[in-house]
Protein backbone atom coordinates (compact mmCIF):
# COMPACT_ATOMS: atom_id res chain seq x y z
CA UNK A 1 0.00 0.00 0.00
CA UNK A 2 1.07 3.67 -1.45
CA UNK A 3 2.08 6.42 1.51
CA UNK A 4 0.16 9.76 1.40
CA UNK A 5 3.24 11.13 0.38
CA UNK A 6 4.17 8.72 -1.98
CA UNK A 7 0.39 8.54 -3.47
CA UNK A 8 0.79 12.56 -3.55
CA UNK A 9 4.46 12.44 -5.17
CA UNK A 10 2.88 10.16 -8.11
CA UNK A 11 -0.38 13.08 -9.14
CA UNK A 12 0.11 14.62 -12.30
CA UNK A 13 -0.21 18.49 -11.44
CA UNK A 14 -1.71 21.04 -13.35
CA UNK A 15 0.52 24.28 -14.00
CA UNK A 16 -1.56 26.57 -11.56
CA UNK A 17 -1.97 28.88 -13.71
CA UNK A 18 -3.55 27.24 -16.71
CA UNK A 19 -5.74 26.13 -13.30
CA UNK A 20 -6.65 29.03 -12.51
CA UNK A 21 -8.19 30.72 -15.96
CA UNK A 22 -9.44 27.25 -16.94
CA UNK A 23 -11.32 26.40 -13.79
CA UNK A 24 -11.85 29.61 -12.02
CA UNK A 25 -11.50 32.18 -14.65
CA UNK A 26 -8.43 34.11 -13.16
CA UNK A 27 -6.35 36.39 -15.24
CA UNK A 28 -2.22 35.21 -15.53
CA UNK A 29 -1.56 38.43 -14.35
CA UNK A 30 -4.07 38.65 -10.83
CA UNK A 31 -1.34 35.64 -9.99
CA UNK A 32 1.92 35.56 -8.05
CA UNK A 33 3.27 32.22 -8.49
CA UNK A 34 5.49 30.03 -6.37
CA UNK A 35 7.08 28.10 -8.54
CA UNK A 36 5.10 25.96 -10.86
CA UNK A 37 2.14 24.83 -8.76
CA UNK A 38 1.19 27.08 -6.02
CA UNK A 39 0.55 30.85 -6.27
CA UNK A 40 -1.18 33.83 -4.48
CA UNK A 41 -4.57 35.23 -5.75
CA UNK A 42 -3.97 39.00 -5.74
CA UNK A 43 -6.16 41.24 -3.10
CA UNK A 44 -6.58 43.59 -6.23
CA UNK A 45 -8.62 40.84 -8.10
CA UNK A 46 -10.44 39.87 -5.26
CA UNK A 47 -11.84 43.55 -4.57
CA UNK A 48 -13.11 43.35 -8.10
CA UNK A 49 -15.51 40.10 -7.77
CA UNK A 50 -17.41 42.28 -5.04
CA UNK A 51 -20.72 42.48 -6.98
CA UNK A 52 -20.68 38.36 -7.68
CA UNK A 53 -23.21 36.35 -5.80
CA UNK A 54 -21.87 33.99 -3.21
CA UNK A 55 -21.82 30.06 -3.61
CA UNK A 56 -23.21 27.74 -1.19
CA UNK A 57 -20.65 27.19 2.22
CA UNK A 58 -20.45 23.67 3.22
CA UNK A 59 -19.44 23.48 6.88
CA UNK A 60 -16.84 19.91 7.25
CA UNK A 61 -16.50 19.10 11.01
CA UNK A 62 -16.41 15.80 13.05
CA UNK A 63 -16.75 13.99 16.32
CA UNK A 64 -14.11 14.31 19.31
CA UNK A 65 -10.32 13.50 17.96
CA UNK A 66 -9.19 9.89 18.86
CA UNK A 67 -5.96 8.34 18.36
CA UNK A 68 -8.13 6.09 15.88
CA UNK A 69 -8.09 9.04 13.15
CA UNK A 70 -11.66 10.23 11.83
CA UNK A 71 -9.96 12.14 8.31
CA UNK A 72 -11.69 15.53 8.74
CA UNK A 73 -9.47 17.18 6.11
CA UNK A 74 -9.65 14.07 3.46
CA UNK A 75 -13.20 14.30 3.62
CA UNK A 76 -13.21 17.76 2.91
CA UNK A 77 -10.87 17.34 0.05
CA UNK A 78 -12.99 13.85 -1.28
CA UNK A 79 -16.52 15.89 -1.03
CA UNK A 80 -14.76 18.99 -2.97
CA UNK A 81 -13.50 16.70 -5.46
CA UNK A 82 -16.93 14.43 -5.50
CA UNK A 83 -18.75 18.00 -6.05
CA UNK A 84 -17.31 18.85 -8.95
CA UNK A 85 -17.94 15.20 -10.21
CA UNK A 86 -21.41 15.52 -10.23
CA UNK A 87 -21.25 19.24 -12.05
CA UNK A 88 -21.01 21.33 -9.30
CA UNK A 89 -18.61 23.83 -9.82
CA UNK A 90 -16.77 23.14 -6.21
CA UNK A 91 -13.71 25.33 -4.44
CA UNK A 92 -12.24 23.99 -1.46
CA UNK A 93 -10.96 26.72 1.69
CA UNK A 94 -8.61 24.66 4.28
CA UNK A 95 -6.07 26.08 6.38
CA UNK A 96 -2.22 25.89 6.47
CA UNK A 97 -0.11 23.30 8.50
CA UNK A 98 1.84 24.63 11.41
CA UNK A 99 5.49 22.73 11.54
CA UNK A 100 4.76 21.85 15.15
CA UNK A 101 2.09 18.82 14.37
CA UNK A 102 4.29 18.31 11.40
CA UNK A 103 7.44 16.99 13.43
CA UNK A 104 5.33 16.52 16.68
CA UNK A 105 2.81 14.01 16.53
CA UNK A 106 0.26 14.25 13.78
CA UNK A 107 2.89 14.79 10.80
CA UNK A 108 1.30 16.10 7.53
CA UNK A 109 -2.27 17.44 7.08
CA UNK A 110 -3.02 18.05 3.81
CA UNK A 111 -5.55 15.15 3.87
CA UNK A 112 -4.64 11.49 2.86
CA UNK A 113 -4.86 8.68 0.33
CA UNK A 114 -6.52 9.68 -2.50
CA UNK A 115 -8.15 12.63 -1.26
CA UNK A 116 -4.87 15.12 -0.75
CA UNK A 117 -4.03 18.19 -1.75
CA UNK A 118 -0.83 19.09 -2.98
CA UNK A 119 2.20 19.72 -3.78
CA UNK A 120 1.68 17.99 -0.39
CA UNK A 121 5.54 18.23 0.47
CA UNK A 122 5.18 22.14 0.19
CA UNK A 123 1.88 22.84 1.62
CA UNK A 124 3.20 20.37 4.87
CA UNK A 125 6.74 22.54 4.64
CA UNK A 126 7.52 26.54 4.34
CA UNK A 127 4.54 26.88 1.35
CA UNK A 128 4.44 30.74 0.35
CA UNK A 129 6.06 31.86 3.80
CA UNK A 130 3.01 32.71 5.56
CA UNK A 131 3.49 31.53 9.05
CA UNK A 132 6.90 33.35 9.01
CA UNK A 133 5.69 36.48 8.21
CA UNK A 134 3.13 35.98 10.79
CA UNK A 135 6.32 35.17 13.46
CA UNK A 136 7.86 37.86 12.34
CA UNK A 137 5.42 40.32 12.71
CA UNK A 138 4.70 38.74 16.18
CA UNK A 139 8.35 39.20 17.44
CA UNK A 140 8.77 42.29 16.12
CA UNK A 141 6.20 43.68 18.04
CA UNK A 142 7.76 41.96 21.10
CA UNK A 143 11.26 43.46 19.90
CA UNK A 144 9.87 46.95 19.91
CA UNK A 145 8.12 46.39 23.36
CA UNK A 146 11.50 45.39 25.49
CA UNK A 147 13.50 48.07 22.93
CA UNK A 148 10.60 50.74 23.99
CA UNK A 149 11.65 49.74 27.90
CA UNK A 150 15.60 50.00 27.33
CA UNK A 151 14.99 53.24 25.99
CA UNK A 152 13.48 55.09 28.59
CA UNK A 153 9.67 53.35 28.59
CA UNK A 154 7.94 56.88 28.00
CA UNK A 155 4.88 55.14 28.32
CA UNK A 156 5.30 54.04 31.78
CA UNK A 157 4.96 50.23 30.75
CA UNK A 158 4.84 48.12 34.13
CA UNK A 159 7.13 45.08 33.22
CA UNK A 160 5.04 42.86 35.51
CA UNK A 161 2.25 43.45 33.16
CA UNK A 162 3.50 42.92 29.53
CA UNK A 163 1.37 40.18 28.20
CA UNK A 164 2.52 39.99 24.56
CA UNK A 165 4.71 36.61 24.04
CA UNK A 166 6.75 35.68 21.43
CA UNK A 167 6.38 32.39 19.12
CA UNK A 168 7.87 30.53 17.02
CA UNK A 169 6.15 27.66 14.77
CA UNK A 170 7.62 24.22 16.42
CA UNK A 171 6.58 22.35 19.56
CA UNK A 172 9.19 23.32 22.20
CA UNK A 173 8.02 22.42 26.02
CA UNK A 174 11.54 24.09 27.10
CA UNK A 175 10.33 27.84 26.00
CA UNK A 176 7.07 27.83 27.80
CA UNK A 177 8.27 30.05 30.75
CA UNK A 178 12.08 31.96 30.36
CA UNK A 179 13.33 34.51 31.39
CA UNK A 180 14.84 37.49 29.14
CA UNK A 181 17.37 40.22 28.91
CA UNK A 182 20.10 38.95 30.80
CA UNK A 183 23.13 39.68 30.79
CA UNK A 184 23.52 43.27 32.03
CA UNK A 185 22.47 46.56 30.87
CA UNK A 186 23.16 46.45 27.26
CA UNK A 187 20.65 43.38 27.01
CA UNK A 188 17.30 45.24 28.39
CA UNK A 189 15.45 44.81 31.31
CA UNK A 190 15.54 41.54 32.59
CA UNK A 191 12.00 39.68 32.80
CA UNK A 192 10.06 36.76 32.89
CA UNK A 193 8.79 35.81 29.26
CA UNK A 194 7.08 32.81 27.57
CA UNK A 195 6.47 31.53 23.88
CA UNK A 196 3.72 30.30 21.78
CA UNK A 197 3.28 28.55 18.93
CA UNK A 198 2.74 30.77 16.17
CA UNK A 199 -0.88 29.42 15.64
CA UNK A 200 -1.42 30.40 19.25
CA UNK A 201 -0.70 34.12 18.02
CA UNK A 202 -3.20 36.82 18.07
CA UNK A 203 -1.37 37.81 14.99
CA UNK A 204 -2.57 34.39 13.12
CA UNK A 205 -6.19 35.35 14.60
CA UNK A 206 -6.27 38.94 12.85
CA UNK A 207 -4.54 37.68 10.00
CA UNK A 208 -7.48 35.03 9.57
CA UNK A 209 -10.35 37.50 10.21
CA UNK A 210 -9.53 40.99 8.68
CA UNK A 211 -10.84 41.64 5.49
CA UNK A 212 -8.50 43.52 4.14
CA UNK A 213 -4.94 45.20 4.17
CA UNK A 214 -6.61 48.49 6.55
CA UNK A 215 -8.73 46.52 8.19
CA UNK A 216 -5.54 44.48 8.95
CA UNK A 217 -3.54 47.30 10.16
CA UNK A 218 -6.27 48.46 12.10
CA UNK A 219 -6.88 45.70 13.93
CA UNK A 220 -2.88 45.24 14.54
CA UNK A 221 -2.96 48.52 15.85
CA UNK A 222 -5.91 47.58 18.57
CA UNK A 223 -3.44 44.48 20.04
CA UNK A 224 -2.66 44.69 23.31
CA UNK A 225 0.78 44.44 24.76
CA UNK A 226 0.58 45.33 28.18
CA UNK A 227 -0.28 47.88 30.79
CA UNK A 228 1.08 50.94 32.88
CA UNK A 229 0.97 50.72 36.71
CA UNK A 230 -2.18 52.53 36.84
CA UNK A 231 -3.72 49.52 34.79
CA UNK A 232 -4.29 51.80 31.58
CA UNK A 233 -3.45 49.41 28.29
CA UNK A 234 -0.64 50.35 25.94
CA UNK A 235 -1.50 49.09 22.50
CA UNK A 236 0.68 48.36 19.26
CA UNK A 237 -0.02 51.67 18.12
CA UNK A 238 1.40 53.36 20.67
CA UNK A 239 4.62 51.73 20.03
CA UNK A 240 4.11 52.95 16.36
CA UNK A 241 4.68 49.24 15.52
CA UNK A 242 1.67 48.61 13.62
CA UNK A 243 2.81 49.80 10.12
CA UNK A 244 5.25 47.68 9.90
CA UNK A 245 4.13 44.95 10.99
CA UNK A 246 1.33 45.30 8.15
CA UNK A 247 3.93 45.39 5.69
CA UNK A 248 5.15 42.22 6.85
CA UNK A 249 2.12 40.71 6.38
CA UNK A 250 1.19 42.52 2.94
CA UNK A 251 2.19 39.65 0.73
CA UNK A 252 0.79 36.87 3.19
CA UNK A 253 -2.59 38.41 3.26
CA UNK A 254 -3.07 37.24 -0.54
CA UNK A 255 -4.89 33.53 -0.42
CA UNK A 256 -2.80 30.66 -1.63
CA UNK A 257 -4.73 28.48 -4.71
CA UNK A 258 -3.05 24.86 -4.99
CA UNK A 259 -5.09 21.95 -6.09
CA UNK A 260 -6.23 18.64 -5.25
CA UNK A 261 -4.68 15.01 -6.61
CA UNK A 262 -7.96 15.51 -9.13
CA UNK A 263 -6.56 18.89 -10.04
CA UNK A 264 -9.95 20.96 -8.02
CA UNK A 265 -9.32 24.23 -7.36
CA UNK A 266 -8.19 24.66 -3.25
CA UNK A 267 -7.42 27.68 -1.32
CA UNK A 268 -5.32 26.88 1.83
CA UNK A 269 -4.97 30.18 3.86
CA UNK A 270 -3.91 30.67 7.09
CA UNK A 271 -3.97 28.21 10.21
CA UNK A 272 -5.51 28.63 13.73
CA UNK A 273 -5.62 26.14 16.24
CA UNK A 274 -8.90 25.13 17.21
CA UNK A 275 -8.18 24.22 20.91
CA UNK A 276 -6.25 27.05 21.62
CA UNK A 277 -7.24 29.20 18.72
CA UNK A 278 -10.57 30.01 16.45
CA UNK A 279 -9.47 27.13 13.80
CA UNK A 280 -10.27 28.69 10.81
CA UNK A 281 -9.35 29.49 7.61
CA UNK A 282 -8.98 33.00 6.53
CA UNK A 283 -12.11 35.22 6.01
CA UNK A 284 -10.41 36.39 2.66
CA UNK A 285 -9.93 33.23 1.14
CA UNK A 286 -13.22 32.26 1.67
CA UNK A 287 -14.87 35.06 0.76
CA UNK A 288 -13.20 34.89 -2.30
CA UNK A 289 -14.06 30.85 -2.66
CA UNK A 290 -17.73 31.87 -2.71
CA UNK A 291 -16.97 34.45 -5.04
CA UNK A 292 -15.36 31.76 -7.71
CA UNK A 293 -17.16 28.46 -7.08
CA UNK A 294 -21.23 27.23 -6.93
CA UNK A 295 -19.98 25.40 -3.53
CA UNK A 296 -17.27 26.07 -0.92
CA UNK A 297 -15.90 23.57 1.49
CA UNK A 298 -14.16 24.33 4.40
CA UNK A 299 -13.62 22.74 7.69
CA UNK A 300 -13.20 23.98 11.32
CA UNK A 301 -10.51 22.43 13.63
CA UNK A 302 -11.25 19.74 15.82
CA UNK A 303 -14.46 18.39 16.95
CA UNK A 304 -17.66 20.12 16.00
CA UNK A 305 -17.25 21.23 19.92
CA UNK A 306 -14.25 23.12 19.58
CA UNK A 307 -13.85 24.01 15.63
CA UNK A 308 -17.41 24.61 14.58
CA UNK A 309 -18.70 26.17 17.61
CA UNK A 310 -15.95 29.05 17.76
CA UNK A 311 -16.82 28.96 13.60
CA UNK A 312 -20.42 30.02 14.00
CA UNK A 313 -19.69 32.45 16.91
CA UNK A 314 -16.50 33.58 15.90
CA UNK A 315 -15.79 33.58 12.30
CA UNK A 316 -19.82 33.91 10.89
CA UNK A 317 -20.60 36.14 13.92
CA UNK A 318 -17.54 38.69 12.78
CA UNK A 319 -17.88 38.31 8.69
CA UNK A 320 -21.60 37.78 7.97
CA UNK A 321 -20.66 33.79 6.49
CA UNK A 322 -23.39 31.74 6.65
CA UNK A 323 -23.14 27.62 6.26
CA UNK A 324 -25.69 26.11 4.17
CA UNK A 325 -24.97 22.54 5.16
CA UNK A 326 -22.40 20.91 7.62
CA UNK A 327 -20.99 17.27 7.30
CA UNK A 328 -19.79 15.16 10.77
CA UNK A 329 -17.05 12.86 10.12
CA UNK A 330 -16.86 9.83 12.12
CA UNK A 331 -15.29 6.30 11.66
CA UNK A 332 -16.30 3.10 13.09
CA UNK A 333 -12.90 3.00 14.67
CA UNK A 334 -13.36 6.38 16.28
CA UNK A 335 -16.69 5.66 18.02
CA UNK A 336 -15.65 2.26 19.62
CA UNK A 337 -12.75 4.18 21.23
CA UNK A 338 -14.80 6.77 22.47
CA UNK A 339 -16.71 3.66 23.83
CA UNK A 340 -14.14 2.08 25.76
CA UNK A 341 -11.91 0.03 23.03
CA UNK A 342 -8.13 0.89 22.83
CA UNK A 343 -6.74 0.96 19.96
CA UNK A 344 -4.80 -2.61 19.02
CA UNK A 345 -8.59 -4.19 19.51
CA UNK A 346 -10.52 -1.56 17.19
CA UNK A 347 -10.31 -3.75 14.13
CA UNK A 348 -12.36 -6.28 15.70
CA UNK A 349 -16.15 -6.08 15.64
CA UNK A 350 -17.56 -4.87 19.08
CA UNK A 351 -21.42 -3.41 18.94
CA UNK A 352 -21.55 -2.99 23.02
CA UNK A 353 -18.87 -0.55 22.48
CA UNK A 354 -20.12 1.26 19.29
CA UNK A 355 -23.20 1.75 20.76
CA UNK A 356 -21.87 3.20 23.95
CA UNK A 357 -19.27 5.78 21.72
CA UNK A 358 -22.22 6.67 20.03
CA UNK A 359 -22.77 9.07 22.57
CA UNK A 360 -20.11 11.08 21.45
CA UNK A 361 -21.78 11.64 18.09
CA UNK A 362 -25.19 12.13 18.67
CA UNK A 363 -24.19 14.83 21.24
CA UNK A 364 -22.31 16.68 17.90
CA UNK A 365 -25.61 16.02 15.99
CA UNK A 366 -27.79 18.20 18.53
CA UNK A 367 -25.12 20.85 18.52
CA UNK A 368 -24.83 21.38 15.03
CA UNK A 369 -28.41 21.18 14.75
CA UNK A 370 -30.07 22.14 17.83
CA UNK A 371 -27.44 24.75 18.76
CA UNK A 372 -25.88 25.82 15.99
CA UNK A 373 -28.82 25.33 13.76
CA UNK A 374 -27.34 23.85 10.77
CA UNK A 375 -28.78 20.43 8.71
CA UNK A 376 -26.26 18.21 8.56
CA UNK A 377 -25.34 14.51 7.51
CA UNK A 378 -22.81 12.34 9.30
CA UNK A 379 -19.69 10.89 6.82
CA UNK A 380 -18.53 7.76 8.41
CA UNK A 381 -15.36 7.55 6.47
CA UNK A 382 -14.90 3.52 5.36
CA UNK A 383 -11.95 1.03 6.93
CA UNK A 384 -11.67 -2.41 5.41
CA UNK A 385 -12.03 -3.86 9.08
CA UNK A 386 -15.44 -2.00 9.05
CA UNK A 387 -18.29 -4.38 9.38
CA UNK A 388 -22.01 -4.10 7.86
CA UNK A 389 -23.85 -4.37 11.32
CA UNK A 390 -21.44 -1.96 13.16
CA UNK A 391 -22.54 0.37 9.52
CA UNK A 392 -25.86 -0.44 10.14
CA UNK A 393 -26.09 0.18 13.82
CA UNK A 394 -25.23 3.47 12.97
CA UNK A 395 -27.25 4.44 10.46
CA UNK A 396 -30.09 3.00 12.78
CA UNK A 397 -29.07 5.40 16.08
CA UNK A 398 -28.98 8.47 13.49
CA UNK A 399 -31.92 7.41 11.57
CA UNK A 400 -33.58 8.22 15.04
CA UNK A 401 -32.62 11.81 14.73
CA UNK A 402 -33.45 11.72 11.39
CA UNK A 403 -29.94 12.75 10.43
CA UNK A 404 -28.58 11.01 6.84
CA UNK A 405 -25.59 8.64 7.26
CA UNK A 406 -23.19 7.99 3.78
CA UNK A 407 -20.54 5.50 4.32
CA UNK A 408 -17.58 7.43 2.30
CA UNK A 409 -14.62 5.69 0.30
CA UNK A 410 -12.93 8.72 -0.78
CA UNK A 411 -9.28 7.90 0.54
CA UNK A 412 -8.99 4.75 -1.33
CA UNK A 413 -11.15 5.77 -4.21
CA UNK A 414 -10.76 9.77 -4.50
CA UNK A 415 -14.17 11.77 -5.40
CA UNK A 416 -15.42 8.81 -6.86
CA UNK A 417 -16.10 7.25 -3.27
CA UNK A 418 -17.64 10.61 -2.09
CA UNK A 419 -20.28 11.16 -4.62
CA UNK A 420 -23.34 9.73 -2.28
CA UNK A 421 -21.98 12.24 0.31
CA UNK A 422 -21.71 14.96 -2.47
CA UNK A 423 -25.85 13.95 -3.75
CA UNK A 424 -26.88 14.22 0.15
CA UNK A 425 -24.77 18.01 0.53
CA UNK A 426 -26.66 19.67 -1.87
CA UNK A 427 -29.75 17.64 -1.26
CA UNK A 428 -29.11 19.57 2.34
CA UNK A 429 -28.15 22.84 1.12
CA UNK A 430 -30.48 23.50 -1.52
CA UNK A 431 -33.47 22.31 0.71
CA UNK A 432 -33.41 25.77 1.92
CA UNK A 433 -31.50 28.89 3.59
CA UNK A 434 -30.97 27.20 7.39
CA UNK A 435 -31.06 29.87 10.30
CA UNK A 436 -28.24 30.10 11.51
CA UNK A 437 -27.66 30.25 15.48
CA UNK A 438 -25.09 31.80 17.79
CA UNK A 439 -24.18 30.21 21.27
CA UNK A 440 -24.57 33.43 23.05
CA UNK A 441 -25.63 36.68 22.28
CA UNK A 442 -23.24 40.10 21.78
CA UNK A 443 -24.85 40.92 25.00
CA UNK A 444 -24.43 38.59 27.30
CA UNK A 445 -21.75 38.81 29.70
CA UNK A 446 -18.39 37.09 29.61
CA UNK A 447 -19.17 35.18 32.47
CA UNK A 448 -22.70 34.10 30.87
CA UNK A 449 -20.76 33.83 27.25
CA UNK A 450 -18.40 30.92 28.51
CA UNK A 451 -21.09 29.02 30.88
CA UNK A 452 -23.28 29.18 27.67
CA UNK A 453 -20.69 27.41 25.71
CA UNK A 454 -19.41 25.21 28.83
CA UNK A 455 -23.60 24.00 29.34
CA UNK A 456 -24.95 24.02 26.24
CA UNK A 457 -22.34 23.02 24.03
CA UNK A 458 -19.96 20.71 26.19
CA UNK A 459 -22.77 19.61 28.94
CA UNK A 460 -21.31 20.81 31.24
CA UNK A 461 -23.38 21.69 35.42
CA UNK A 462 -21.29 24.86 35.42
CA UNK A 463 -17.48 26.72 35.62
CA UNK A 464 -15.52 27.72 37.72
CA UNK A 465 -12.43 29.91 38.26
CA UNK A 466 -10.36 31.16 41.04
CA UNK A 467 -10.94 34.81 42.55
CA UNK A 468 -7.91 36.19 40.55
CA UNK A 469 -9.48 34.96 37.29
CA UNK A 470 -13.39 36.05 37.85
CA UNK A 471 -11.40 39.45 38.59
CA UNK A 472 -9.78 39.65 35.42
CA UNK A 473 -13.04 38.60 33.38
CA UNK A 474 -15.02 41.27 35.81
CA UNK A 475 -12.62 44.16 34.82
CA UNK A 476 -12.58 43.17 30.90
CA UNK A 477 -16.35 43.30 31.31
CA UNK A 478 -15.82 46.89 32.67
CA UNK A 479 -13.08 47.87 30.46
CA UNK A 480 -15.87 47.55 27.31
CA UNK A 481 -14.76 44.69 25.98
CA UNK A 482 -18.39 42.35 27.51
CA UNK A 483 -19.67 42.23 23.89
CA UNK A 484 -16.20 40.11 22.37
CA UNK A 485 -16.57 36.71 21.81
CA UNK A 486 -14.92 34.09 23.45
CA UNK A 487 -12.42 32.16 22.31
CA UNK A 488 -12.20 28.54 24.31
CA UNK A 489 -8.75 27.14 25.03
CA UNK A 490 -9.08 23.74 26.14
CA UNK A 491 -8.41 19.88 25.62
CA UNK A 492 -9.52 18.70 21.91
CA UNK A 493 -10.43 15.02 23.25
CA UNK A 494 -13.16 15.33 25.23
CA UNK A 495 -15.79 17.00 26.24
CA UNK A 496 -14.60 17.97 29.62
CA UNK A 497 -11.27 19.24 30.52
CA UNK A 498 -9.84 16.02 31.21
CA UNK A 499 -8.84 14.88 27.85
CA UNK A 500 -8.89 10.95 28.68
CA UNK A 501 -12.50 11.45 29.54
CA UNK A 502 -14.36 9.64 26.31
CA UNK A 503 -17.69 9.57 25.33
CA UNK A 504 -20.05 12.09 25.77
CA UNK A 505 -19.50 13.29 29.66
CA UNK A 506 -21.92 15.42 31.10
CA UNK A 507 -22.42 17.59 34.86
CA UNK A 508 -18.78 18.14 35.10
CA UNK A 509 -17.27 21.30 35.91
CA UNK A 510 -15.43 23.74 32.97
CA UNK A 511 -12.57 25.45 35.52
CA UNK A 512 -11.14 28.60 33.84
CA UNK A 513 -7.30 28.89 34.58
CA UNK A 514 -6.31 32.18 32.83
CA UNK A 515 -8.28 34.73 30.28
CA UNK A 516 -6.67 36.92 27.66
CA UNK A 517 -7.86 39.83 25.77
CA UNK A 518 -7.30 40.03 22.20
CA UNK A 519 -8.24 42.99 21.23
CA UNK A 520 -6.94 43.17 17.82
CA UNK A 521 -8.80 39.73 17.37
CA UNK A 522 -11.87 41.40 19.11
CA UNK A 523 -12.37 38.38 21.23
CA UNK A 524 -11.43 36.91 24.75
CA UNK A 525 -9.37 33.83 24.84
CA UNK A 526 -10.40 31.53 27.75
CA UNK A 527 -8.10 29.29 29.01
CA UNK A 528 -9.57 26.28 30.67
CA UNK A 529 -8.20 22.66 32.25
CA UNK A 530 -4.28 22.10 31.49
CA UNK A 531 -3.96 23.09 27.82
CA UNK A 532 -0.98 24.56 26.58
CA UNK A 533 -0.44 27.41 24.05
CA UNK A 534 2.86 26.09 23.40
CA UNK A 535 2.93 22.48 23.07
CA UNK A 536 5.27 19.61 23.28
CA UNK A 537 7.29 17.14 21.17
CA UNK A 538 6.05 13.28 22.02
CA UNK A 539 8.27 10.94 23.08
CA UNK A 540 8.73 9.38 19.37
CA UNK A 541 7.95 12.86 17.16
CA UNK A 542 7.36 12.72 13.42
CA UNK A 543 10.34 14.75 12.59
CA UNK A 544 12.35 11.00 13.16
CA UNK A 545 10.33 9.45 10.17
CA UNK A 546 11.28 12.37 7.47
CA UNK A 547 13.90 12.77 5.26
CA UNK A 548 15.37 13.08 2.01
CA UNK A 549 16.06 9.35 -0.38
CA UNK A 550 18.77 9.24 -2.66
CA UNK A 551 16.65 11.16 -5.14
CA UNK A 552 16.60 14.15 -3.05
CA UNK A 553 12.79 13.01 -2.58
CA UNK A 554 11.16 13.83 0.49
CA UNK A 555 10.29 10.37 2.84
CA UNK A 556 8.31 9.65 6.14
CA UNK A 557 6.02 13.07 5.63
CA UNK A 558 3.01 11.15 6.35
Amino acid sequence: MLSDIEIAQRATLKPIAALAQERLGIPEDSLEPYGRHKAKVSLDYLDSLHDRPDGRLVLVTAISPTPAGEGKTTTTVGLGDALNRIGRKAVICLREPSLGPVFGIKGGAAGGGHAQVVPMEDINLHFTGDFNAIQLANNLLAALLDNHIHHGNELGLDPRRITWKRVLDMNDRALRDIVVSLGGLANGFPRQDAFDIVVASEVMAIFCLASSLRDLRERLGNIVVGYTRDQTPVRARDLQAHGAMTVLLKDALAPNLVQTLENNPAFIHGGPFANIAHGCNSVIATRAALKLGDYVVTEAGFGADLGAEKFIDIKCRKSGLRPSACVIVATVRALKYHGGVELKALGCENLEALQAGLANLERHVRNVREVYGLPCVVSVNHFSQDTAAEHALIEARMGALGVPVVIARHWAEGGKGAEDLAHAVVRLAESGAPSVKYVYEDSAPLWEKVKAVATRVYGAADISADAKVRGQIQRLQDEGYGAYPVCIAKTQYSFSTDASARGAPSGHVVNIREVRLAAGAEFIVVVCGDIMTMPGLPKVPAASRIDLDADGRVVGLF
